[in-house]
């Protein structure tokens, strides 16, 4: 799996758009981020560098510290491993922050495939389904970070369903939004 999202990694590095010319501004990365905006700040620029070597860096430097943890024999430690099980749990369970707070700045959900969102809602429920009903016992944590993210899959869908995913215009509760992207 590591392998794969590697690869995935490169692939998507390899297919970004190239910087726009002439003054254009729809294929530079994060271009529509305001000064302020939610989304805007990331300490050192996290995961929105620009060129393809710090993505490479971070991932060796990463790989080089957990190795090391490993093998001074930190794995062996109840409390370490429970913290490293709870920040991958964590993270996972965040991923779709990011989209809901685009979704909400831009009043639209476009660019966001409702194929997506049905695949995240289809593995949300299986993932639940499993982890309350196993014969075997589940830990809370797995559950928590499992009903967060199936809560944030549902707001997403609460959001398709109010912005749409087009520059159209819809009526919600009688008063007509406009929800084109500006």
């Amino acid at each position: 799996m590591i392998a794969m999202q590697v690869v995935l990694l490169k692939v998507s590095l390899d297919n970004r758009p190239f910087p726009s010319q002439k003054g254009e501004i729809g294929s530079t990365p994060f271009v529509g981020v305001r000064e302020g905006d939610v989304l805007s700040k990331r300490p050192y620029g996290f995961w929105q560098w620009r060129r393809r070597r710090p993505y490479w860096e971070f991932l060796l430097y990463f790989a080089v510290t957990l190795t090391a943890l490993e093998l001074f024999g930190f794995s062996k430690m109840p409390a370490y491993t429970q913290l490293l099980g709870l920040l991958s749990l964590g993270i996972e369970a965040t991923l779709p922050i990011p989209q809901i707070l685009k979704n909400q700045q831009s009043r639209s959900c476009a660019g966001f495939r409702l194929s997506v969102l049905g695949n995240w809602l289809v593995g949300d429920i299986m993932k639940m389904m499993f982890f309350f009903f196993a014969d075997s016992k589940i830990p809370f944590q797995f559950k928590a970070c499992g009903i967060f993210q199936f809560l944030c899959d549902m707001g997403l869908g609460l959001q398709f369903w109010a912005f749409g995913d087009s520059s159209t215009s819809r009526t919600i509760g009688g008063t007509e939004k406009d929800t084109r992207v500006r």
